[in-house]
């Protein structure tokens, strides 16, 4: 069975055309190759309320929404934000595991801010902006995604 995804590059240079969203269509083929159905794929400036909204709205449909981009400590980096102010819960060890992950490729890892939390029966994950960043981050936590959305929908029956 397929899962929907979204993939929503935050980046005000891309959305102003200024330069090539990399990272986007790279975990929307990631996504496709591992039997979630992209349904939306999306460049946002980095602007909370256009953010926030964005998942709102799109997390009434689609269960997997993943960010790239405005995940750092710059002035403009507000996805984070974003992602707390709409998820009713956070996942932080999948955050965790994401930092861990990309602390054995950068030692930049632990400036990242990303979140993975629930809208709903909508997970979201937030992912770097650089598309090796991002690629590692999702390859690093995409085994867990299809037992949490399970989890989400109310399938919580354990085999043994």
């Amino acid at each position: 069975m397929k899962l929907t995804a979204a993939v929503l590059t935050i980046s005000d240079s891309c959305h102003r055309g200024q330069r090539q969203d990399l990272s986007g269509p790279r975990l929307s083929r990631l996504l496709s190759e591992n039997n979630f159905e992209v349904v939306e794929k999306r460049i946002l400036p980095d602007e909370e309320p256009a953010i926030a909204q964005s998942l709102r709205y799109l997390a009434q449909n689609i269960r997997f929404i993943v960010t790239t981009g405005g995940t750092g400590i710059a002035q403009r980096d507000v996805t984070p934000e974003a992602t707390r102010k709409v998820c009713s819960r956070l996942l932080d060890g999948v955050s965790e595991l994401m930092r861990a992950e990309g602390a054995k490729h950068t030692r930049f890892a632990a400036l990242s801010r990303g979140l993975c939390g629930t809208i709903g029966a909508a997970i979201v994950l937030n992912l770097p902006g650089n598309p090796d960043g991002a690629e590692q981050s999702l390859r690093s936590v995409l085994h867990l995604i299809p037992h949490a959305l399970d989890l989400l929908a109310g399938k919580t029956e354990h085999s043994v």
